[in-house]
């Protein structure tokens, strides 16, 4: 509990248009004041002068979607050298009769403050979020570039003999290569095969460009950052890019054990009886656990040593699940130790 060290904590649920706010006394554990602010310049000041007036003295902000819907507000927020931290939304679930609102949402915000389980500040670096912003874009690129091929693998089951038996089974820089090159006839049902060939392949070979040019971007600003993590057995830009992402700046996250969990990767205790074992984390950042996952794959290919590893916990009984867990475990570990070294500007 933190009511020796502040007064009050103001919940946040964040949203497009509109954020709730609440004001809880931290001695009383009593909520004191609702409202809803706009999600502007405006309703951020109007935040701050409700602070200042109904809760005066030590105070903490607790966002949920401080990386995103909040992004503005805890930007404003740490400006103003106001105190923000960071509120995971909890997970949904089926279960019945939990009440659900945003003014409830900022209020459990509030109070997981209160019980010490925000710990991190918000992702205020603007190099990393930079970074941000061009892994999202890449990532929409690549998926919308496999979308795509998918969707012209698709067609030419369906195209006249002629097209399909010319077009089927190459590889994909081929197959892009021929469908560019047809040119329609006189009959109409192959014209309009053509002419949607050759428009889905112009988008996938542009979707590349677009997915390689934004690979370079990230490859030029992670070597600037961090070549340290670039110079890690197994860890490419992308991978270093998601982990830089999440991981933000020196002191955000107030240990390695929090990073863990902020990853996915700290182990969650299943046991039972007699049984001793621990499950997968399905939370956190999935973007930072993939790229933690990735480099794993990386290093069972080319590193002996995680080959090893593996397999003796395999031989104590764990499956290889389990053992890549706590690979990913003890990566996460050593990965944070890197990054907090890390000279990180603003």
């Amino acid at each position: 509990m933190l009511t020796d060290e502040i007064d009050f904590v103001l919940g946040v649920d964040t949203h497009a248009d509109q954020h709730a706010l609440v004001v809880v006394d931290a001695a009383t554990q009593r909520t004191s004041r609702r409202l809803a602010i706009a999600a502007s310049r405006l309703g951020y000041r109007q935040a701050l002068r409700v602070a200042r007036r109904h809760a005066p003295g030590r105070r903490t902000w607790a966002l949920e979607g401080s990386g995103c819907y909040g992004a503005g507000l805890a930007r404003f927020l740490n400006e103003q050298g106001e105190q923000v931290l960071e509120v995971e939304r909890p997970a949904h679930t089926s279960a019945s009769g939990r009440a659900k609102s945003d003014a409830l949402d900022a209020e459990r915000a509030a109070r997981a403050v209160l019980a010490g389980a925000a710990g991190a500040l918000p992702r205020l670096n603007g190099q990393t979020q930079a970074l941000r912003v061009l892994l999202v874009t890449r990532e929409g690129a690549v998926n919308a570039r496999a979308a795509a091929l998918n969707q012209l693998r698709a067609l030419i089951l369906t195209a006249p003999p002629e097209l399909r038996e010319r077009l089927q089974g190459l590889t994909a820089a081929a197959l892009l290569s021929t469908c560019i090159r047809l040119r329609p006839t006189l009959d109409a049902e192959r014209t309009a095969y053509v002419v949607a060939l050759r428009s889905l392949a112009q988008r996938i070979r542009t979707l590349r460009l677009e997915a390689v040019t934004l690979e370079h971007e990230i490859a030029e600003r992670v070597r600037a950052l961090a070549p340290q993590l670039l110079a890690r057995r197994g860890v490419g830009p992308i991978t270093a890019a998601a982990l830089l992402v999440s991981w933000s700046s020196p002191k955000r996250l107030r240990s390695e054990a929090a990073f863990a969990r902020l990853t996915g990767t700290a182990p969650i205790p299943a046991s039972s009886g007699k049984t001793v074992r621990y499950r997968l984390d399905r939370g956190g950042d999935r973007r930072a656990n993939r790229a933690l996952h990735t480099i794993i794959l990386c290093l069972r290919r080319i590193d002996p040593d995680t080959k090893a590893y593996i397999a003796r916990r395999v031989s104590e009984g764990k499956t290889e699940r389990e053992a890549v867990r706590c690979l990913k475990r003890y990566l996460a570990r050593s990965l944070y130790r890197l990054l907090e070294t890390t000279p990180m500007p603003t």
